[in-house]
């Protein structure tokens, strides 16, 4: 099998955790996996070493992270060069009605348009409320997207919205589909 880089950008560790457990399901099918926060250098260095690449980043006051825009925009051509794909976090993911859905569309849109990177497989991921690690302020401003969205507001917990199936689902969907490009090279050409 070969090599697959999972990048991530998370601001609370949810992404991370999303990202460890896609590498463990990716290992479980024969794949040697390497995970990489965007923000360390190795992570720009290992893209040219993997045989494909998933990029994960997590949703915050309704953006992407920065430092994911500016991992894809300087390794573009590298990721999709090979087998690729995305993931987002964010608790718009972790709702099931109409107006989440066309908000977590209009998310996977704006990245694609800001990033100019067409990811070949895509997922969205609930993510989790932290509120024991935000600060006063941030705490009462997540309380108050919590209120209209989950109902989740009591700060004396943390809340966790991923669907571990799904996460798992993703990652042999995304190992079959990089089984799928095996005797192709790097542009599609067969070998």
């Amino acid at each position: 099998m070969g090599t697959i880089l999972v990048a991530y950008g998370s601001r609370e560790g949810q992404t991370e955790k999303i990202a460890e457990r896609i590498a463990m399901a990716l290992a479980a099918h024969g794949y040697d996996v390497r995970t990489e926060s965007v923000t360390d250098d190795a992570a720009g260095e290992a893209v040219a070493d993997a045989d494909a690449v998933l990029v994960g980043s997590s949703i915050h006051m309704g953006a992407h992270s920065k430092p994911v825009y500016a991992f894809v925009r300087e390794h573009r051509e590298d990721i999709e060069a090979r087998p690729n794909g995305f993931f987002q976090v964010s608790l718009s993911s972790a709702l099931d009605d109409e107006d989440a859905r066309a908000e977590v569309a209009t998310y996977i849109d704006e990245f694609v348009e800001e990033s100019g990177w067409h990811p070949e497989r895509m997922a969205a991921f609930g993510g989790a409320l932290r509120y024991s690690e935000y600060g006063f302020l941030t705490r009462m401003v997540m309380k108050r997207i919590a209120k209209g969205a989950t109902g989740d507001t009591d700060t004396s917990r943390d809340y966790e919205y991923t669907d571990w199936d799904e996460v798992e689902t993703f990652a042999a969907d995304f190992a079959d589909f990089v089984d799928s490009t095996a005797g192709t090279a790097a542009g599609g050409a067969a070998v």
